[in-house]
């Protein structure tokens, strides 16, 4: 690790598995943190199995944990649970992401660990949070984002609310708030000495997701009605239109000046330029015009122009137009294989420096040893 990271010299003991805990102390690392994952004996972290793998795991779990150490654990073995809270006692951080009362149940909850190390700062990351009446109920990030009601604000023309195409809940209100309120905590501990048990709901950091049909309803306007909302598809400045050849064309042409001059390129008929009150039938005009044309000519018309308008991209041409960064400086080893590693959004003056870093393909041994594992 290098000396001059705002981490470096930070144990994390990583209890998760999957996404948001693993992504979470993933950036941990990155910014210098010394990162160790406990996972099942024998198996490993479901994520391991994925498809497609990339050396002797999945491609998955190693962008994930790249720069961290893993240990085969069977945490129901009274022993090697002595082993791992022993390792909590010499750690920082804690991070799990079992469901209430589980770590308890094995002798690694907050109050067991706290015991051996006052000053840790275990965080939890759940669906529900540590408490309530949904605390112990199974669940994934699309339960999640339907159950706090975002699933449901945007429909299709069928009037049913699409997939949405990335893991909101685990990453925007899992991984992000647990390294905020981590980074927070150390901070906090620098001040007082005291450690922390911080409790990260995926559910409740969610409604930041909803804010704004949050503050339309505390301002008296009401709950969103579905499909309706100025960023819903109730305003014909703000939509997904389908063009002539399969494709779709991304308008967000929101404040006046550029929706005057959208209109101005596509021809849009005069009476429609003032879409006040009329937003229905806008909408159907502009969806004939786009309609019209390929999504070549589209793009063409507004590679110049500042208008807020996009062809959507397929994930290969996002990435042959420089979006996605698959030859990054940071480069993942994997079995005689490099290839780029995930972009990570810690800054470049916060964090290692770019270069080659593997992942755990395969299980380190605890053995008997005592305190924090240094092979």
């Amino acid at each position: 690790m290098t000396a001059e990271l705002a981490l470096s010299g930070i144990r994390v003991l990583d209890l998760s598995t999957l996404l948001p805990g693993p992504m979470a102390t993933l950036f941990l690392a990155e910014a210098g943190a010394d990162v160790v994952k406990i996972e099942r004996a024998g198996v490993g972290d479901e994520m391991r199995g994925y498809i497609p793998s990339l050396g002797a795991a999945s491609a998955n779990y190693a962008m994930l944990n790249r720069g961290k150490r893993a240990y085969g654990v069977n945490l129901k073995d009274p022993a090697a649970r002595d082993r791992v809270l022993d390792m909590a006692a010499a750690a920082d951080i804690v991070v799990e992401q079992f469901r209430p009362g589980v770590a308890d149940r094995l002798g690694l909850g907050y109050k067991q660990v706290r015991e051996v190390n006052p000053a840790v700062i275990y965080c939890s990351i759940t669906g529900y949070g540590q408490d309530g009446p949904h605390a112990t109920k199974a669940g994934h990030d699309l339960n999640y984002v339907a159950e706090t009601g975002l699933l449901g604000v945007v429909i299709d023309s069928g009037g049913h609310p699409p997939l949405p195409p990335v893991c909101i809940a685990d990453i925007a209100a899992g991984t992000y708030p647990a390294v905020m309120n981590i980074l927070l905590a150390l901070r906090q501990r620098d001040i007082s000495g005291e450690g922390c048990h911080l409790d990260i709901s995926m559910t409740r950091n969610l409604q930041l997701m909803a804010y704004g049909y949050f503050a339309t309803h505390q301002g008296g306007g009401g709950w969103p009605t579905p499909g309706r909302e100025l960023l819903t598809g109730g305003s014909p400045r703000y939509r997904i239109y389908p063009t002539s050849d399969g494709r779709h064309l991304a308008v967000a042409a929101l404040e006046q000046k550029f929706w005057e001059r959208f209109a101005q390129l596509v021809d849009l008929p005069a009476h429609c330029l003032d879409d006040s009150g009329q937003e229905g039938l806008v909408g159907e005009v502009l969806a004939k015009i786009i309609g019209a044309q390929p999504a070549s000519h589209w793009q063409k018309l507004f590679n110049d122009e500042d208008v807020c308008v996009a062809v959507v991209a397929t994930m290969a041409e996002a990435a042959a137009n420089g979006f996605i960064n698959i030859d990054a400086a940071d480069r993942l080893t994997a079995d005689g294989v490099e290839v780029g590693a995930l972009s990570s959004p810690v800054n470049m003056t916060l964090r290692r420096p770019p270069g080659r870093v593997g992942y755990p393909e395969q299980l380190g041994s605890l053995g008997p040893g005592r305190g924090w594992p240094t092979n």
